[in-house]
């Protein structure tokens, strides 16, 4: 869906929620395809099972590419992304987990660099199904400012 909004027309704490997307074996193994990360803890059932998380976990790398992927059915063709601060991933995610994303505006601050513009920090969280994070990370916006066109 694409959605045009200005910097002024985002507010503080507006919040959305993606649907749900349930994590698969293929999803490891593509994922460790795409990246040649093929570590024990993402890809060795057996190994696993000897260590204290006791199954497989997902690689962050998918984790944050999903859980930004799922909000990516809303599109600004007035903004685009600057970049991603804070990433962290506090709960493992595994084979058979259903994550889902809300999105939640913070700080909007003007951009001194280009006057144009001003910064939109979506405050991301991916969760799973017994309501953990399993990743949180700012997404900073470029935003254009209304009448900077004209």
């Amino acid at each position: 869906m694409e959605i045009s909004q200005f910097f002024e027309d985002y507010e503080p704490g507006a919040q959305r929620r993606t649907t749900g997307r349930t994590i698969t074996e293929t999803d490891f193994v593509v994922h460790a395809g795409h990246t040649g990360d093929f570590f024990p803890h993402h890809m060795d059932a057996e190994w696993c099972a000897t260590q204290p998380f006791g199954q497989r976990i997902a690689h962050g790398t998918m984790t944050f590419a999903i859980g930004v992927g799922l909000t990516a059915t809303q599109i600004n063709p007035r903004a685009f992304t600057y970049g991603y601060e804070r990433l962290r991933f506090p709960t493992p995610v595994h084979i058979g987990d259903t994550l889902h994303t809300t999105v939640t505006i913070g700080e909007m601050t003007p951009d001194t660099k280009r006057p144009s513009h001003g910064r939109v920090v979506e405050i991301t969280e991916t969760k799973k199904q017994d309501g953990s994070t399993v990743m949180y990370c700012e997404h900073i916006l470029m935003v254009e400012k209304r009448g900077a066109a004209a």
